[in-house]
């Protein structure tokens, strides 16, 4: 039977396989024997064409079906792998032997072949197949052995949950329903038990009220009950309830009705007792029913009725301290109305620091503001009675019509152009002096004076007295840190007082200040007075002590210090921002007007007749002028910093670091605001007086020093030569020049230059820097040096073709000689200079042409005697830059060599000593370049020790020039050619020198 069924199997495979090799395509070949195409590319395999039997289960032919189909372009896939391309794959690409047309035995043996490997690949692919199938079904049965465990564990699991589960959960769920059923019993025996209690508490209440007000009349007990009773919640006291329980014989009424009822007696009972023990001025009865009105539930009304009894107490003091005022008291103190308000303010805040703690405690926090409130109405009433008579007595409105009427006709006639016929009256003349009191007649100054005084001191207790409020009324719950933040409340911002302040204080403050200001800068310039004593003799000495400036300085920086004083102590933003622009505005039109019309039209050092030096009188008013704005710049300096950088002390004496206008101005922003305004006018009244200081400097030069430096330069090189043409000539004296032997009448020959220069230059400067300021001094000096540099820069150009090698010595002996007199440098600042200075500013302005016309000055550099007689070493420096001219190495053996022939302690041997530190690299470098200078300038090669001096005067002078720019700032760099003439005559040696050295 097996046997039987292995051969059907058998048959049936081989029958499948049949038709799916039937299946695959036709084998296309080209047309023989002269058969048609059509019928070449149709033919198929013969019938009797056979491949060996395989055994494949029928089932699993579908898979080679599905492996015959999943080839694609010659490449096949079996189990999802690539296998590579086989005969039948390619038979595409090439067409494969044929052998119904064969036409040799070759080609029928080809064709055999290519068959049997088709054989031979199929037959691997199905032995594949047979042996995963295996795998497969082992697994399919292990997972329906798996699938019928698991059905029958469900089913278990079903069983026991629907057999012994099943009681237990009806069990728990009738519990937790009986629980449930249980709490709230409990809970609505709990609310009736509290509501029983809160309606049996609510009878003792009303028993105990209507008790205590009928009988023995205790109304501390029967406000105490109406206070237990405003507990209890009003469903409670409003229900039915409470409605049939609560009402007796003896009070047939509703809780609630009875309640009310007592509540009302008792409010209108305990008002007349409170307005009788006001009557009677019993502190103890208004205290004790004061605290009895919130029990009641009636807190606005005790705090209302509070509020109007304190509010007698400060309209009674008020006109008392009003009335103290008559029989022309007012007149005589006239501080009666600042201190009028400084009491009503002070009253209010000793009732709010004495009644605050009552009220919060009674009533309740923050329900001290309503009686604030209640009291700044009062403050607004009594404030505004208080200024409206001051106004009254002290004619502000008319005082206010005379300012603005008043024409500043001093003023006004001193910026008019200056008639013909005469010019602007001077200051000290009488026509001024009687028009003085004419002018005065309007307006008089110690009144305003007075009023400003006065209303400076309203706006600083107004100041306080807002500050204090807003810190009581301040919401409990910020942080303490918060005062130097405070916010005004908006009562007291919208206040009626808080308006008539700034309509009849702040207004008027600001009108009459600037009045004020002007007025008194009209009266220093009226009354100004120049300084005594001053002369431009230098042989005479001054009478008068620096700063030699007008009386008008003085006192107009005292009124400009009263009025910033008298502004920041008000407190009061608005009086700042207003009075302190106008200051500036003041400053900048009047005073610096002034300074600058006298100026141009009194004292302009203008010279009589061309050629000629401007009057001695006139020069020196001039250089007051000059000193007046520089001290008043400096004036007006030190009272802004000494106002925005002032420190306060602490409460209780314990300092702290707050700042001055933070105290003054603690509200939001108000200080940083301040600062700012009083930190702009010194910025705007320094550069309008920068501006002019500037102008009168430029004056001062072109008028009165510019045309004398000329002649002084002149003077200073008359009959003085640059070519020596033999030893026996003065010029050649600097050779045989020995520092200690100065009685040599050729050393004084030859230093004629320096001691001619310094002479004229000491009666050109010395008298103006007597009367000059400091400051102002060296702006002028600054201006002179420049002019002063290119002066000699072009002397130097000037001497082009008549300098030989020792004249060139000697040329720079000079100027180094002049520079150093000129920058007068004291020996702490060469031993600054020493430890580095700002040395590495200086800049090398020289262009390479103006390089190249430096070195074509010497005379000499054209003779060819020089180039036959120099060394090859030599000739070699002319092609290196000045760096390179002599190693470290070299500078100290020759200056080991000549140290010891100089004396001890001398500049020479100091400045030696500094070369030799390694550091010191800039200095180095110069002293190759001088040292090369004079091997080159001297071909004869005398002793080193006779050419010292000619070294420490260009090294002295080298650090003069480096100076300038320690000393002065970097202006000399930028605006004069200063370095441009010392490194003309510096670079005689012939060297290239590199900018990035400096």
């Amino acid at each position: 039977m097996n046997e039987d069924e292995d051969n059907e199997s058998e048959n049936d495979s081989q029958k499948e396989l049949k038709r799916q090799f039937d299946r695959l395509p036709y084998i296309s070949v080209r047309p023989m024997n002269g058969l048609p195409h059509n019928e070449a590319a149709r033919t198929t395999v013969p019938d009797d064409f056979r491949l060996q039997p395989v055994n494949i289960p029928p089932r699993d032919v579908r898979h080679v079906h599905e492996e015959e189909m999943s080839k694609v372009n010659g490449v096949s896939t079996i189990n999802g792998h690539v296998e590579p391309s086989s005969p039948i794959a390619t038979a595409g690409t090439s067409s494969p032997p044929d052998v119904f047309n064969a036409s040799s035995v070759a080609e029928i043996k080809a064709a055999l072949s290519h068959l049997q490997d088709q054989e031979a690949a199929v037959t691997a692919r199905l032995d594949a197949l047979v042996a995963s199938q295996k795998d497969f079904s082992r697994e399919l049965g292990r997972l329906d052995l798996l699938r019928a465990h698991l059905s029958s564990q469900a089913s278990t699991t079903r069983t026991i949950s629907h057999g012994m589960l099943s009681g237990a959960a009806a069990t728990a769920d009738r519990i937790s329903s009986a629980v449930r059923r249980l709490d709230l019993e409990q809970s609505r025996v709990k609310a009736t038990l509290e509501v029983v209690e809160q309606v049996a508490e609510l009878k003792a209440c009303v028993l105990g009220v209507t008790g205590s007000m009928e009988g023995p009349q205790d109304w501390e007990t029967a406000a105490s009950y109406l206070n237990r009773a405003s507990k209890i919640p009003p469903e409670v006291v409003n229900g039915a309830f409470a409605a049939q329980i609560v009402p007796t014989a003896e009070v047939p009424d509703p809780p609630n009705v009875t309640l009310n009822n007592a509540a009302e007696s008792l409010c209108g009972l305990f008002l007349r007792e409170f307005d009788k023990a006001v009557k009677e001025n019993n502190s103890a009865k208004i205290t004790r029913f004061f605290k009895l009105f919130p029990l009641i539930g009636r807190s606005e009304v005790g705090l209302d009725v509070y509020g109007r009894y304190v509010c007698q107490g400060v309209a009674s003091r008020a006109r008392s301290n009003l009335n103290a005022g008559t029989g022309g008291a007012q007149g005589k103190d006239g501080y009666f109305y600042a201190n009028a308000l400084t009491k009503l303010f002070e009253h209010i805040a000793q009732i709010i620091d004495g009644h605050g703690e009552l009220v919060e405690r009674h009533y309740g926090s923050g329900k001290m503001t309503r009686v604030i409130e209640r009291l700044q109405v009062e403050a607004d009433v009594q404030g505004g009675i208080i200024i409206d008579t001051w106004s009254d007595e002290r004619h502000v409105d008319r005082k206010l019509k005379d300012i603005k009427s008043y024409a500043f006709t001093f003023l006004v006639q001193s910026f008019l152009p200056a008639q013909r016929g005469g010019g602007t009256p001077r200051a000290t003349s009488p026509a001024s002096k009687d028009a003085a009191p004419a002018e005065d007649e309007g307006v008089d100054m110690k009144e305003v004076d007075g009023i400003l005084n006065e209303m400076a001191v309203m706006l600083g207790r107004w100041s306080l007295y807002c500050r204090f409020l807003a810190d009581k009324c301040r919401p409990p719950e910020e942080d303490e840190d918060a005062e130097i933040h405070l916010i005004l409340p908006d009562f007291l911002v919208e206040s009626a007082l808080a308006k008539k302040i700034n309509d009849r204080l702040i207004t008027p403050f600001n009108a009459m200040t600037t009045f004020f200001l002007r007025r008194s800068v009209e009266k220093a310039f009226q009354l100004d007075e120049q300084p005594s004593g001053l002369t431009l003799n230098p042989h005479k000495p001054l009478n008068a002590e620096p700063p030699h400036i007008t009386s008008a300085v003085d006192d107009i920086m005292y009124i400009v210090n009263k009025v910033l004083q008298q502004s920041i102590a008000t407190s009061q933003r608005a009086v700042v921002t207003s009075v302190v622009p106008t200051l500036a505005r003041v400053l900048g039109s009047d005073f610096i007007g002034m300074i600058q019309r006298k100026m141009r039209d009194e004292y302009y050092p203008k010279p009589p007749v061309q050629g000629a030096q401007p009057p001695e009188q006139t020069v020196i008013a001039f250089l007051v002028l000059i000193n007046n704005l520089d001290v008043a710049v400096d004036y007006i300096r030190r009272i802004v910093q000494g106002h925005v950088e002032k420190k306060s002390a602490g409460v209780d004496d314990a300092s702290e670091d707050d700042s001055g206008l933070q105290a003054l101005f603690p509200v939001s922003d108000d200080a940083a605001v301040v600062a700012q305004t009083l930190k702009s006018l010194s910025t705007s009244f320094e550069s309008k007086a920068n501006d002019l200081l500037s102008d009168g400097i430029q004056v001062v030069f072109n008028n009165v020093v510019k045309n004398r430096l000329r002649p002084i330069l002149a003077d200073a090189f008359r009959d003085i030569e640059y070519q020596p043409r033999d030893h026996n000539d003065p010029t050649s004296t600097y050779q045989s020049y020995d520092p200690d032997e100065d009685e040599d009448e050729d050393a004084r020959r030859a230093e004629l230059v320096r001691p001619r220069f310094a002479t004229a230059w000491g009666e050109l400067l010395l008298p103006i820097s007597r009367i000059l300021t400091a400051a102002t001094f060296d702006r002028l000096l600054t201006v002179t040096v420049a002019y002063l540099a290119r002066l000699l820069e072009k002397r130097l150009w000037s001497y082009h073709g008549r300098v030989n090698a020792l004249g060139a010595i000697r040329l720079e002996r000079d100027i180094s000689g002049i520079i150093a007199m000129v920058m007068a440098m004291e020996e702490d600042e060469w031993e600054e200079l020493a430890r580095g200075g700002e040395s590495a500013a200086v800049v090398d302005k020289l262009s390479p042409e103006e390089r190249a016309r430096a070195r074509a000055m010497d005379m000499g550099r054209k003779e060819k005697k020089r180039e036959r007689t120099l060394p090859n070493d030599l000739k070699l420096l002319y092609l290196l830059p000045f760096s390179f001219i002599l190693t470290y190495a070299a500078q100290q053996q020759w200056l080991a060599e000549t140290t010891s022939s100089l004396p001890e302690g001398s500049f020479a041997l100091r400045t030696k000593q500094r070369l030799l530190q390694p550091d010191d690299f800039l200095m180095r470098l110069h002293f190759g370049k001088l040292l090369c200078t004079e091997v080159l300038s001297n071909e004869s090669r005398p002793p080193l020790e006779r050419r010292i001096p000619g070294f420490s005067t260009l090294i002295h002078c080298y650090c003069l020039v480096l100076r300038v720019r320690v000393i002065n700032g970097s202006f000399l760099w930028k605006e004069t050619s200063l370095a441009s003439f010392f490194f003309v005559w510096a670079s005689f040696a012939y060297f290239q020198k590199k900018a990035s050295y400096y």
